[in-house]
């Protein structure tokens, strides 16, 4: 039997090999969320948000079937240029598999990531939103909770997208013992809209308190992930009926329009920015670039806890 090789940008490895925080991104954001270049741009945006925070980033993906950890700017411009094309794979659990043992190029979900992440020995990643439960079709649920559930990675998000049925996404979460701190917030945030006013376990306001939990579950030996849900920066905050009205409206059209499954997530997300005359977008970079941020600072105190 032989073992998966993964592919370190030699600043990752030096990082990793010198005990140094490093941050896991995903890849999906480059070719299933923005057009070219704004995709890219916004990744690398991502990338420096980390680095502020005092991290080094590490974007994986898949490029002729290896898997990369630390995407350079060639091979991030690369997968940019096949967003929106039938090219490149949106790489979950299930996938990951097929794209490697094809040699095909893929972008990896919060699942893939994470999976990558844990195998790599990075244990913060940070993204956008999870994926959940949608709304009106109860069965299609994201790989990403059952990820979750059994893979020892926390991710820094701004709560699963709002796009989703978060109450049963939280019920999903809750049944995989999935643990959920609140970031400077009571509530689990919106995604574009800082509160739900649906419950989170825990408030925690400081990256040395994130660390210390982590800590806690590395001693009990869990097997599972968890959650750090960070609030979108009030500047650039959608307020919540807004944001609802226009996703309401998006997801009735997917349903008259036949869409679901995979496809689903990323069509609703460029019809709300279209319906929200791109409030929404910037919300969305916004909590990227904070959420990354936030991610950095936690792996940095699990590097060096007071």
């Amino acid at each position: 039997m032989t073992s998966l090789e993964l592919n370190y940008a030699p600043a990752v490895t030096a990082a990793l090999e010198a005990g140094k925080a490093v941050v896991a991104l995903e890849s999906t954001v480059i070719t299933h969320g923005l057009p070219y270049p704004q995709n890219v741009e916004t990744a690398v945006l991502m990338e420096t948000a980390v680095r502020e925070g005092g991290a080094l980033p590490a974007t994986i993906g898949i490029i002729n079937g290896e898997i990369i950890v630390g995407l350079s700017q060639e091979q991030m411009d690369y997968l940019g240029k096949l967003a929106g094309t039938d090219t490149v794979r949106k790489c979950s659990r299930r996938d990951l598999p097929l794209v490697v043992a094809a040699g095909g190029d893929g972008s990896t979900t919060v699942a893939g990531t994470m999976i990558i992440a844990h195998l790599a020995g990075i244990e913060v990643f940070a993204t956008g939103g999870i994926g959940g439960v949608h709304r009106g079709h109860p069965f299609d649920v994201s790989a990403d909770l059952m990820e979750l559930g059994r893979t020892p990675v926390t991710v820094v998000c701004s709560g699963a997208k709002s796009i989703l049925d978060l109450p049963n996404t939280l019920e999903v979460l809750e049944t995989q013992g999935v643990t959920i701190l609140g970031y400077g917030t009571n509530d689990l945030p919106a995604f574009y809209a800082r509160s739900t006013g649906l419950p989170i376990d825990e408030r925690v306001d400081s990256a040395d308190e994130v660390a210390a939990i982590i800590e806690a579950r590395r001693a009990l030996q869990y097997g599972s992930g968890m959650l750090v849900a960070v609030p979108v920066p009030k500047a650039d905050a959608l307020p919540f009926d807004e944001a609802e009205a226009a996703i309401e409206q998006a997801t009735d059209e997917a349903d008259e329009q036949g869409i679901y499954g995979s496809a689903s997530t990323p069509w609703l997300l460029r019809r709300v920015v279209e319906l929200t005359d791109g409030h929404s977008l910037k919300a969305n970079i916004a909590l990227l670039r904070n959420n990354g941020y936030v991610a950095a600072q936690i792996a940095a105190a699990l590097i060096d806890p007071d």
